[in-house]
């Protein structure tokens, strides 16, 4: 488990109690020693007792030295330059899985492109993770299902049973794309959740918002070769609720803030947290516009974050938009 945030903390959680002995890699040794000494990483999820089987590291190499899964849990805008440093340490054939969602930044890439072109891999060995799995819920042992989502089934398969759990119920897909971009978008939508509900917006409001941001989280998913039917499931609406309406998602908290008044840089200070959603509307907005796929929400999230406009006239706009057959 490359990586010792929230998500990749419950995930390995998660692999252990399935039956796996798991190595954490954390950048800092302190981290690394609370995980291996005393099971516990309370900076990132804290109260939460982890298996006897994960132990930790923060030597990259004695990290992944024989795995056959290679999870990979690091704040999508890093993954280039900690892969480049990773990929020469990666067993050969193992399979590479991306716990992230977000799309880079100047590349306009989703997760599995740069980690095929970066670590220089087939794209059959990537498999990514998708679905309604907030950490602090994953790790409290409360039921959900997740998307296991690869070219590979054989490989897709490998990573369902390795966490297949009676409190998770993971499926598998062949849609990576689908997957990604249902998992990018969301983050995006769940800002403008969380200052719709900072700004008193009642549930017309945000039933609206969950709509038609899946409405164009579903285009720019079809315009780039996605299956339709992949938004309709637990990587696509599923995420898109879970991430929208739980004071746990950082994305809607990171909203709330906005909704309040406070500027990006006072946001980021409250929160202490990567909200994904803050980069990636850049890069979404790129993808979307590259490919002609009109994206309004996630326009005017963006105008928000990077161009200072008030969440109001964000609002004013989007609903002043010209009408036209839903």
């Amino acid at each position: 488990m490359l990586g010792a945030g929230a998500w990749g903390t419950a995930f390995a959680k998660i692999l252990a109690e399935a039956g796996a002995d798991v190595t954490m890699w954390a950048r800092r040794e302190p981290v690394a020693a609370a995980i291996r000494e005393g099971h516990v990483n309370e900076g990132s999820l804290p109260g939460v007792k982890l298996p006897a089987r994960v132990t930790a590291t923060s030597d990259l190499a004695a990290a992944v030295a024989d795995a056959e899964l290679v999870f990979l849990a690091v704040p999508s805008q890093t993954l280039r330059g900690n892969l480049a440093d990773w990929a020469p340490h990666l067993p050969p054939d193992s399979t590479l899985i991306s716990l992230m969602k977000g799309i880079e930044l100047g590349t306009t890439k989703r997760m599995s492109q740069v980690i095929v072109e970066t670590a220089r891999v087939d794209p059959s060995r990537v498999v990514v993770v998708s679905g309604p799995n907030l950490a602090p819920e994953i790790a409290a042992e409360q039921p959900a299902a997740t998307v296991i989502a690869g070219t590979d089934p054989g490989r897709a398969q490998q990573v369902q049973q390795a966490v297949a759990l009676p409190y998770l119920r993971p499926y598998t897909s062949d849609d990576v794309i689908g997957c990604e971009i249902g998992g990018a978008v969301k983050n995006v939508i769940a800002l403008a959740y969380g200052m719709a509900s900072a700004m008193g917006m009642g549930d017309n409001t945000k039933a609206s918002l969950i709509t038609r941001g899946l409405a164009e989280t579903t285009r720019l998913g079809v315009a780039l070769g996605a299956d339709p039917m992949t938004f309709a499931g637990l990587a696509g609406l599923g995420d898109l609720v879970a991430t929208c309406s739980s004071p746990l998602s950082r994305n809607h908290t990171f909203g709330e803030h906005l909704g309040r008044g406070e500027s990006l840089e006072e946001a980021q200070r409250a929160t202490k947290q990567t909200a994904e959603g803050v980069k990636s509307c850049l890069a979404i907005r790129d993808l979307a516009r590259a490919h002609g796929v009109e994206m309004p929400i996630t326009e005017q999230v963006e105008r928000v974050c990077h161009e200072g406009v008030d969440p109001r006239v964000a609002v004013k706009l989007l609903m002043g938009r010209e009408m036209k057959p839903e």
